[in-house]
């Protein structure tokens, strides 16, 4: 039986190798991940498909941990995405053109894990400031 603290550290290197078979091995069969924008996916195949276009949208995706807590059978990562838009980004709102420009955005995710896989994710970061960052709508203007 792996630990909960095994379990986050072979997430976070598969998310970062954009290894989509180790994210399916680690991935419950009736995993579901919840995300900004009424995002819910359900079953390995979707989440490991939503995890991936992330990787396709940025092909440098990577994230950097910042912080990582455990309780019982749940880590909560605290950390920042990086990545530049090179492909198509598959969002609730439709499909985004490459904009070529890099993203550097907080997240936070809360992932419960069962004995050998994580069950459940709950994804947040702020889609705002990464819309902002990918130029589609105007940043607030620079305070003195």
């Amino acid at each position: 039986m792996a630990t909960v603290q095994e379990l986050f550290a072979r997430s976070e290197k598969a998310f970062n190798d954009h290894d989509r078979a180790a994210m399916e091995a680690l991935c419950a069969d009736d995993a579901v991940l919840n995300a900004p924008g009424d995002m819910t996916a359900t079953g390995r195949k979707d989440v490991c498909d939503f995890l991936e276009s992330w990787w396709q949208a940025f092909p440098d995706a990577h994230t950097t941990l910042r912080d990582v807590h455990y309780s019982g059978d749940t880590f909560i990562e605290v950390g920042t995405f990086h990545g530049t838009q090179d492909g198509v980004f598959n969002t609730p709102m439709g499909d985004i053109a490459s904009t070529h420009r890099p993203v550097s955005c907080e997240y936070v995710n809360i992932c419960r894990c069962n004995a050998e896989t994580v069950a459940s994710q709950y994804l947040v970061f702020d889609r705002l400031q990464l819309l902002e960052q990918l130029g589609l709508i105007p940043a607030p203007a620079a305070t003195a």
